[in-house]
């Protein structure tokens, strides 16, 4: 009402009471509203469309450190933090080192959005119970709060920032404007580590196999060179050798030392000799044979290189020298010239060469006989000896020994039946010496040796 008609009725006496509010009609404020003018918010230009797009898959690399050591059993314990661009999300991963004693857990804070104060946050109900969310935390962890030598405290745990990548570096210059990036120094005082001390070895088993037990906890067999093994089997080179000792029991022991081209071992066997007092036979298992002057860490093990005439090699404290070799082994070094020494292919040749100047002839017997010229008679003595060393004795055992040799039932034996009957009986099977033995058989001059003459000749001896 108006002010007169107000104070109409309270000079008769009425009370008037105080304005009120008349309810708004829903229809009119609709019609108000769409009648105003329209306001719009334009978009950012870096939206979560955008930044997928742009940002997937790059990830900054940090390279930080966490000190606990000022805690009881702490350590410097180095991690790598991964920040990835297209969430703003990061994630802390534990460097491995091996040795360290430690569980295979590397990750240490999984990949989320991680707040820079988390513990800072108001209580609100029913923040006991939910999780927080962006109503209670507003400030997260971004590039900005990354640098190299700033220590960042991540759920309580402070790390130091000590390098970054070269993709991180370009990311900071780009879009930071910064070009230092001097890594920071965190190399603490060096622990004295002990060294792992080889024991000496004891002489069981090879030296290899000895050295596997010290490097790991289960033994594993040393490793084979397979192609040399194909390339070099059934390749043994011989050696002649006697024992340098100085006991006089030793004097007259000959080896043979016999060294595997497809594993570098050795195998040494003794000559039996009868009434020597000596067994003979297997002097040392096949083995690789160690230098005297070298140690457990690094051995040095004999090769075909130091066999030579001459040279003296110790085999577990017995000295032994080499005073002569096989054919076989001046052959593959002449064919291997370029892995020999020319001292070493010289001394098996000037070897070889007074062997055959002065070639020893080995009888049945014990008997030595040193061929030279014009000693065919002496010789011939000598087979006459062995012969009846035998004791072919009788006519009737002769007549046997003829017919046995007399295979073709010719009659007669020529020059190579009687050279197959010296090699049944182990004596020289030289030409020269045949042909001796032919003429003292028999005047034939086609060398046909008749039973008759057979028996003469045996019959003299």
């Amino acid at each position: 009402m108006d002010k007169f008609t107000k104070n109409f009725l309270e000079s008769e006496g009425i009370e008037v009471n105080s304005p009120e509010d008349v309810e708004s009609d829903p229809y009119q404020k609709r019609r108000q509203k769409a009648a105003e003018l329209k306001t719009y918010n334009t978009p950012s230009s870096f939206d979560k469309l955008k930044q997928f797009m742009e940002l997937d898959r790059k990830v900054l690399r940090f390279f930080t450190v966490w000190d606990d050591r000022p805690s009881m059993f702490g350590q410097m314990r180095p991690f790598i933090i991964h920040y990835y661009l297209v969430d703003d999300t990061f994630e802390i991963r534990e460097v491995r080192e091996p040795n360290d004693g430690r569980d295979p857990f590397p990750v240490l804070i999984g990949r989320h959005k991680v707040p820079i104060d988390r513990y800072g946050v108001k209580s609100s109900f029913p923040g006991v119970v939910m999780e927080l969310t962006a109503h209670e935390i507003k400030d997260y962890f971004t590039p900005k709060d990354f640098k190299i030598g700033q220590t960042v405290t991540i759920y309580g745990r402070r790390f130091l920032i000590y390098d970054v990548d070269n993709f991180t570096k370009a990311f900071y210059y780009q879009n930071f404007g910064i070009t230092e990036f001097e890594p920071a120094d965190v190399k603490g005082r060096a622990k004295d580590v002990p060294k792992m001390e080889i024991p000496p070895y004891n002489g069981f088993g090879s030296m290899e196999d000895s050295m596997q037990s010290c490097l790991s906890l289960i033994p594993q067999p040393p490793k084979k060179d397979f192609v040399k093994m194909l390339e070099n089997d059934h390749k043994v080179l011989r050696f002649q050798a006697i024992l340098d000792s100085v006991k006089p029991e030793d004097g007259g022991r000959k080896f043979i030392i016999s060294y595997r081209l497809a594993d570098d071992m050795m195998t040494i066997y003794e000559s039996p000799v009868r009434n020597s007092g000596i067994i003979g036979g297997k002097f040392l298992e096949r083995t690789r044979v160690a230098k005297p002057d070298c140690t457990t860490n690094q051995p040095s093990f004999y090769g075909p290189q130091e066999l030579f005439i001459g040279a003296v090699i110790e085999v577990f404290k017995h000295r032994f020298i080499i005073t002569n070799a096989d054919e076989f082994v001046l052959k593959y070094m002449e064919e291997h010239s370029s892995q020999f020494p020319e001292s070493t292919i010289n001394s098996l040749r000037e070897c070889f060469a007074g062997s055959q100047q002065t070639r020893e002839v080995t009888k049945g017997g014990p008997m030595k006989v040193r061929r030279a010229d014009g000693d065919l008679d002496r010789l011939v003595q000598e087979v006459q000896a062995q012969l009846k060393k035998i004791s072919i004795t009788g006519k009737n055992r002769i007549d046997d020994l003829f017919l046995k040799f007399d295979t073709d039932h010719s009659g007669y034996l020529d020059k190579e039946k009687l050279k197959y009957m010296c090699k049944q009986i182990q004596l020289p099977l030289d030409d020269d010496v045949m042909n001796a033995l032919v003429t003292q058989f028999t005047t034939n001059r086609e060398g046909k040796i008749f039973l008759e003459d057979f028996r003469i000749f045996f019959e003299s001896s």
